[in-house]
């Protein structure tokens, strides 16, 4: 059983700000790093928990392609094809502000350019989750490839929209999602929709009857919908210094658990600590060990 990541694996810049620009002005940034980032967080604090993960994505030749494979092999992370073609791996410009909050600006590469004939090469099985990022939803070739291999495999489907939730051609391709992951904003963005509750059952109601939805709320945790049920799983309050892939250390986290046949809200509870653990650091791949996380529950329980 695997975790296989669809998404991107690209380099952020990523900048911290003492307030973001506004537009036609400039700001000093007070640190700079370019870091292998996009899915390898999901990827990394899904393996640093355990769990076998299979990128499925493509990347580009030259340096910033370099730099991917070596982080990706460095988590123990499989790739399951080679470089593709001559284009660069993308980039993503990632502004950090003083109370850890972020903004994105993503320039696609060679990762934007997803086959059917790389996917069919995947053997793919009934305990396998396989993740999906908004992000390749937003590029109709990527969004076709995906959904004609999606239509016929087995294992579930973990999709985590992403920033640009409303944006996405989603109608269609939620016929094959298992579980929704996404963040308040996003969920209300999606669905039009005031509150937690109602968006979350909104959510539910566009997805297949066995599925599930989480929506992340950051510090309180997230609230899992399911069939006629919803629960809130609490979360861990701490002061961020950087929320750069913390939702994505969420959904890594989730689907390891998921993978070793935890129950969901175990699953979840796992996930919220790993995420308020991963805002105490610079990022964007912070996400704790399974060690960490289970030393952090058992001093807060």
């Amino acid at each position: 059983m695997r975790l296989i990541h669809t998404g991107q694996v690209i380099l952020d810049l990523v900048m911290r700000v003492p307030a973001l620009p506004t537009s036609g002005h400039d700001v000093l940034a007070t640190t700079t790093d370019l870091l292998p980032g996009g899915g390898l967080n999901v990827m990394a604090a899904a393996a640093r928990s355990g769990a076998d993960v299979l990128y499925a994505g493509t990347h580009g030749t030259g340096p910033f392609g370099d730099r991917v494979r070596a982080a990706l092999h460095a988590e123990g992370i499989a790739i399951a094809h080679p470089p593709g073609d001559e284009s660069a791996t993308g980039t993503c410009v990632a502004l950090i502000e003083e109370n850890g909050e972020r903004t994105f600006i993503t320039g696609t590469g060679a990762e934007g350019r997803l086959s059917l004939d790389d996917l069919n090469t995947i053997q793919v099985t009934e305990a396998d989750l396989i993740y999906v990022t908004g992000y390749t939803l937003l590029n109709p070739a990527n969004e076709t490839t995906l959904q004609t291999w999606l239509a016929t495999l087995p294992g579930k489907v973990l999709l985590d929209p992403g920033p640009l939730a409303a944006d996405l051609p989603l109608d269609d391709f939620l016929k094959h999602v298992d579980i929704l992951s996404c963040n308040i904003s996003e969920a209300q963005a999606l669905t039009n929709q005031p509150t937690l509750g109602t968006a979350a059952t909104a959510l539910l109601e566009r997805l297949p009857a066995h599925a599930t939805v989480i929506v992340r709320t950051g510090p309180s945790g997230c609230t899992i919908a399911h069939e006629d049920q919803i629960t809130h799983i609490t979360g861990h309050p701490v002061t961020p210094i950087d929320t750069n892939g913390a939702g994505d250390t969420h959904c890594g986290v989730l689907a390891a658990e998921l993978l070793r046949g935890i129950d969901l809200e175990t699953a979840a509870r796992r996930a919220n600590a790993a995420a308020a653990l991963s805002v105490l650091h610079r990022g964007p791949t912070t996400a704790p060990t399974r060690q960490e996380i289970t030393a952090f529950l058992a001093s807060t329980s």
